[in-house]
């Protein structure tokens, strides 16, 4: 047997995106590979990336970080969903909840079809009633337990986060190189990566190379010119202001998503601090109109001064080319409306363990890669694309753009299922199960035409009394729960003790 064709792994970037491969690539591969990182503490990272989604659950298992040292360390609170706010109108509010609706009970018709012929005999409620983390949310409540299930993410501070990961990388044997990339070299035959040389006269070889250098993608499409997929005709937003608050309350178990005439912003509860920002388009709001809107809407006293990100919604045409794999913005980038950016990060990251070059980066094996990125990233665009497009508002020339634009035809087909016929799906790689589209599909003002009629074949009072031992059951839980905020300190004094 020679020596693997692919050793050295060499990760362009560090923030979140970098610290995030270097440490799971030297917890699964390290002792077959050389990793070197390189970043420069001159150079910022965008760092808003605070909310996260139930995945980086599975991530931080598959790393076997320690919960409570994580949360003490990134000054993380837990998380059940988000809040979206004025959205389908303005004064509307719903939940779109990590939790499951219901129970699946049957493979003929998941549970949003019992309770819409439950809606048809007069009785049933709410659906948000049948979804235990959305009940707790609402309630400001949260427990966590061997024998207590529950589905949760969290909100963290992503400099911290970042920190804590090179905490697990560098012991465990990633070096760091401190230095700015002056510029990539490439062989001149192949075209493939061969080197970085830095601005201090250091060169930093390797094999396979990935690019976290955020939206510079100076790998990936300075020096291999990639191209990129615009999808700005589906997202408009391309500007955002982000400011660091002081706390005026209990940290909320959840994300809060306010819509407002020209976007949205975000409030995203921590321990020592909350994280809020805006989110809007330059072509119809000026940068100064939202950062004053911003500062003028938030709780709390400023502790930073509004950052300005400039950014444009789309794809690179391959985020595996040659011998370099773009991770995290630099892979490109769907705004942080349902909080899937690090996620995308953590799912290249795990595949790339799964099917990693050993014997060279072939054609087949980043064919595949890219197909299953892209797969990934348009369901997104999709699901994120449905918040602005299914709107009745037509308050302001933003939201009426939103409302008249093209939509995706995959996103189009959804639509359409589920107005016609209550139907929603998940399949293949898709990140948004079946509760996800239908707590937003309803919360945003979508009612089906039609639905299953498996429920018609229960009797009525069968119907009546399964929700309503649903609920009670969903309802004395939650009722048992202390505080968000109770939990949290429980749980730092246990993981202090």
């Amino acid at each position: 047997m020679t020596e693997p064709a692919v050793k050295r792994v060499v990760i362009a970037g560090g923030g979140t995106a970098g610290w995030v491969a270097a440490a799971a690539l030297v917890k699964h591969l390290g002792p077959l590979l050389d990793i070197t990182l390189v970043e420069s503490d001159e150079i910022g990272t965008v760092g808003v990336g605070e909310s996260t989604i139930p995945t980086s659950r599975s991530f931080h298992e598959l790393l076997t970080i320690n919960e409570p040292a994580f949360m003490r360390a990134t000054q993380a609170t837990f998380k059940l969903g988000i809040v979206f706010e004025n959205w389908g109108r303005a004064g509307d509010r719903y939940v779109h909840s990590f939790g499951e609706i219901g129970k699946r009970s049957t493979w003929m018709a998941d549970f949003h079809h019992f309770w819409l012929e439950a809606q048809r005999q007069g009785f049933g409620g709410s659906l948000a009633d049948y979804c235990f983390e959305l009940q707790a949310a609402e309630a400001g409540k949260f427990f966590k337990g061997d024998n207590f299930p529950i589905n949760y993410a969290y909100h963290l501070d992503a400099t911290l986060y970042a920190r804590f990961l090179r905490g697990l990388a560098e012991p465990a044997g990633v070096r760091r190189v401190e230095g700015k990339i002056a510029r990539v070299e490439q062989d001149p035959e192949s075209g493939f990566l061969t080197a970085l040389a830095l601005e201090s006269g250091q060169r930093v070889e390797g094999d396979l190379f990935l690019d976290c250098t955020g939206f510079r993608a100076m790998l990936i499409e300075q020096t291999l010119q990639t191209g990129y997929e615009d999808w700005t005709r589906y997202l408009a937003t391309n500007s955002a202001f982000a400011v660091q608050t002081r706390a005026t309350g209990p940290a909320a178990p959840y994300t809060r998503a306010i819509a407002h005439e020209g976007g949205w912003r975000w409030r995203i509860p921590l321990q020592h601090r909350v994280g809020n920002g805006i989110v809007f388009s330059s072509d119809l709001m000026s940068d100064e109109q939202a950062r004053l809107k911003l500062l003028n809407d938030i709780d709390g006293e400023a502790l930073t001064e509004p950052r300005l990100i400039r950014y444009r919604t789309g794809a690179r045409r391959k985020v595996w080319n040659k011998n370099c794999v773009a991770l995290g913005l630099a892979s490109g980038f769907i705004e942080p409306l349902e909080s899937t950016s690090i996620h995308l990060v953590k799912v290249a990251v795990t595949r790339l363990i799964q099917e990693f070059p050993f014997g060279g980066c072939q054609p087949a094996l980043a064919e595949r890669f890219n197909q299953q990125s892209r797969h990934e990233i348009e369901g997104i665009r999709d699901f994120i694309t449905l918040h602005y497009h299914l709107t009745e508002r037509d308050d302001s020339p933003f939201w009426r753009r939103c409302r008249e634009m093209e939509i995706p035809d995959s996103l189009a087909q959804r639509m359409a299922s589920f107005r016609e016929a209550a139907h929603a799906w998940q399949e293949g790689n898709d990140l948004f199960r079946v509760d996800s589209w239908v707590q937003v599909l309803l919360g945003q003002g979508l009612r089906p035409g039609s639905y299953h009629r498996l429920a018609r074949m229960m009797d009525p009072g069968a119907l009546r009394a399964a929700l309503a031992t649903l609920k009670g059951n969903i309802d004395a839980a939650v009722a048992r729960m202390p505080s968000h905020e109770q939990f949290l300190a429980s749980y730092r004094a246990a993981s202090d003790g």
